[in-house]
């Protein structure tokens, strides 16, 4: 049997704080995720990516990351976010999410121009990221079967900052979550330490 709470909580953060702005750009957080998994979509990404896509930034949310904790720029908002996804997704899903920020490091030492091309902001925020990657850190992205789907990720998160553009509801994704959901799944929903 499927446990649908965990669609129920997600839709509760995108209806709560997913109207908050989305951290330099002009558009929500939701907004913005939702974008993510447009792109996804019209891409023909397999579900586990566009479900990755739509939900790569979870740990922006103070729900998943905690109060306390900011869950801006900094690299850890997408291991938390992959933390608490893991809950009720799988790592075709968490694995993406988790890679998301090391897929802009990678992007930008691997490919030459790429860092140039990033908007002012994003390139500041490369650095608390962590800077382009050393050549150990490059053949670990690489070795990752999740690192070309973190970069289709970041292409699309990069993409998905325009004002005004039409997306799909969260509802139209729930189909797609519900089916990757593991059956059983905890129904847990505290932010992961």
């Amino acid at each position: 049997m499927i446990n649908d709470e965990p669609l129920s909580v997600i839709a509760g953060l995108f209806q709560t704080e997913g109207t908050a702005g989305y951290p330099g750009s002009a558009v929500t957080l939701a907004a913005h995720m939702l974008q993510s998994a447009a792109l996804a979509e019209r891409a023909d990404a397999h579900d586990p990516l566009i479900a990755a896509a739509l939900l790569h930034d979870v740990g922006h949310f103070a729900a998943v990351s905690g109060p306390d904790r900011p869950g801006g720029s900094e690299n850890r908002h997408s291991e938390r976010g992959a933390r608490w996804l893991s809950q009720w997704f799988g790592a075709e899903v968490t694995e993406p999410v988790r890679l998301h920020v090391d897929a802009q490091r990678y992007l930008c030492t691997a490919i030459p121009g790429y860092l140039s091309r990033l908007p002012a902001a994003a390139a500041c925020i490369l650095d608390l990221q962590g800077g382009l990657m050393g050549k150990t850190e490059l053949a670990e992205f690489e070795s990752s079967p999740f690192a070309a789907d973190a970069c289709r990720i970041r292409r699309w998160d990069e993409a998905a900052k325009k004002p005004g553009a039409l997306t799909r509801s969260f509802d139209h994704f729930r189909p797609l979550l519900r089916s990757l959901v593991r059956p059983r799944s905890r129904t847990a929903t505290q932010p992961m330490s």
